[in-house]
C-alpha cells in the first residue's frame, strides 16, 4: 500500500510538468502568422493598352493597363502583397512592331513597355523565350530600363567546353528580397522572400542563331534542386519560382523529363511557382491533371494569369512563424479576368489605368500613325 501512495504523487507531479511543458512549446512554436498576396503577370507580349493599332480601334479584352486595376483592387484587399511578371513583355503586338522597324532602342534607353510597367512597382521578374526573338543586344537594351531585377537561374554562358562545374549564369539566378509584412496583429515582421527563374530549353532551338554558341539552357528541375538549397542557407524564409513554361514540357523539347512546372512542383524547399508561356490560365476547374480546388500541383500554391495582361494571378498564402521558421500554412491560388463575355458579347470588368494611359499616351499616338502611314 505504501508502495502504491508513493507512486501516485509521482505520477501527479510528471502530468503537471508535461502540462507546464506543453504550455511553454505552445508559445515558442506560435510566434506569429501573416497574410501574402502574390501577384502574378505573364506573357504580356508588349500588349500596354487596350488597343488594336492595325483596326485602330479599342480592345475591352486585353491590355496591361487593364490588369493594372485589378492590380491596385488586389493591393486594396490585403496589407502586405508581391508583384512579378513571368516572361513574354517585349514581343508580340503591334507596339513591338513599331519598336523593331523604327529602330526605336537606337534613340531612347527605355522601351515602353517598361515605361509603364515601372510605375505598377514590380518587385522582380524573369524573362521569357520571346525576349530573345531580336536579340541579345536589344534584350539587355530593353531590360537595362527596367526598374526592377530580373532572375533566371537555367540560362548559362556557353563556355564550350564538356565540363559543368565551371559554367557562368547569363542573369543572376535568383535574389532574396527583405521584405517587412504587417502580421495578423498588426506587428510588423521581416520575411527574406526568395526570388528564382526558370526558362524553357526549347528557347534554345527556337532562338538558335542567338544562342549557339554563346548561351545554353539547362534542365529546369535539375537547376532548381542545386539553388533552392542554397537560397535557403542564405536565409530565405520563403522561396518563389517564376516560370516561363508550362505544366507540361513543350512538345519539340528533347529532354522533356524534368522540364515543365509539374517537375518543378517536386522540388522541396519551393513555396510557391507563378508560371506561363502557354496561354492558359491555371487553377481552371476542367484541368483532368490538377484537381485541388486551392490552385496547388503537388501540394505547391501555383498560378498562370493567361496573357496580353487578360488576366491576374493571384495567390494567397497563410504563413505562420514557428520556432523562427515561417511555413506555409494554407493557400488559396486564382486568376481574375479583364472582361467577362455575355450572349456572344465582350463587356469590361475594369477600366483602364489612368496613370498608365497617361505615361504611354505619346508613343500611342506615334504607333497610330505608323500604321496608317503603312496602309
Amino acid at each position: 500500500m505504501k508502495r502504491i501512495k508513493v507512486i501516485i504523487p509521482v505520477i501527479l507531479i510528471i502530468s503537471l510538468l508535461l502540462i507546464v511543458l506543453n504550455r511553454t512549446d505552445a508559445k515558442e512554436i506560435m510566434e506569429s502568422s501573416l497574410r501574402l498576396r502574390i501577384l502574378e503577370t505573364t506573357d504580356l507580349h508588349s500588349h500596354m493598352l487596350g488597343f488594336n493599332y492595325k483596326k485602330n480601334k479599342p480592345n475591352l479584352e486585353f491590355g496591361l493597363a487593364k490588369t493594372a486595376s485589378l492590380i491596385k483592387q488586389a493591393r486594396e484587399e490585403e496589407i502586405n502583397s508581391l508583384l512579378f511578371d513571368v516572361g513574354d513583355v517585349l514581343v508580340g503586338s503591334a507596339l513591338d512592331e513599331y519598336v523593331d522597324k523604327t529602330n526605336y532602342m537606337d534613340d531612347h534607353y527605355f522601351h515602353p513597355v517598361f515605361k509603364a510597367m515601372n510605375g505598377l512597382n514590380y518587385d522582380a521578374a524573369t524573362v521569357g523565350n520571346h525576349e530573345f526573338n531580336h536579340g541579345l543586344d536589344f534584350l539587355h537594351k530593353s531590360l537595362q530600363g527596367a526598374k526592377f531585377p530580373y532572375v533566371n537561374a537555367n540560362i548559362y554562358i556557353d563556355d564550350q567546353n564538356q565540363y559543368d562545374g565551371d559554367d557562368l549564369n547569363y542573369f543572376n539566378p535568383f535574389l532574396i528580397l527583405d521584405r517587412n509584412f504587417i502580421d495578423t496583429n498588426g506587428n510588423k515582421q521581416k520575411l527574406k522572400v526568395g526570388v528564382i527563374g526558370f526558362l524553357t530549353p526549347i528557347a534554345a532551338e527556337w532562338d538558335k542563331k542567338y544562342f549557339q554558341g554563346k548561351l545554353k539552357i539547362k534542365n529546369i528541375q535539375d537547376t532548381a534542386e542545386h539553388f533552392v538549397p542554397i537560397m535557403k542557407k542564405m536565409g530565405a524564409d520563403i522561396i518563389i519560382a517564376l516560370a516561363h513554361v508550362g505544366l507540361n514540357p513543350d512538345k519539340g523539347l528533347k529532354e522533356k523529363e524534368g522540364n515543365s512546372v509539374y517537375f518543378l512542383s517536386e522540388v522541396e524547399g519551393i513555396d510557391a511557382i507563378l508560371y506561363g508561356h502557354t496561354h492558359l490560365i491555371f487553377p481552371w476547374k476542367n484541368l483532368y491533371s490538377v484537381k485541388d480546388e486551392t490552385g496547388t500541383i503537388n501540394g505547391v500554391p501555383a498560378v498562370q494569369a493567361g496573357y496580353w495582361g487578360n488576366h491576374l494571378g493571384i495567390i494567397d498564402l497563410e504563413l505562420t512563424k514557428m520556432n523562427g521558421n515561417w511555413l506555409v500554412n494554407s493557400s488559396q491560388s486564382m486568376v481574375k479576368p479583364v472582361f467577362q463575355t455575355i450572349k456572344g458579347k465582350s463587356l469590361p470588368l475594369v477600366n483602364e489605368d489612368d496613370k498608365i494611359v497617361k505615361v504611354l499616351e505619346y508613343i500611342h499616338l506615334e504607333i497610330q500613325k505608323f500604321f496608317e502611314t503603312s496602309k
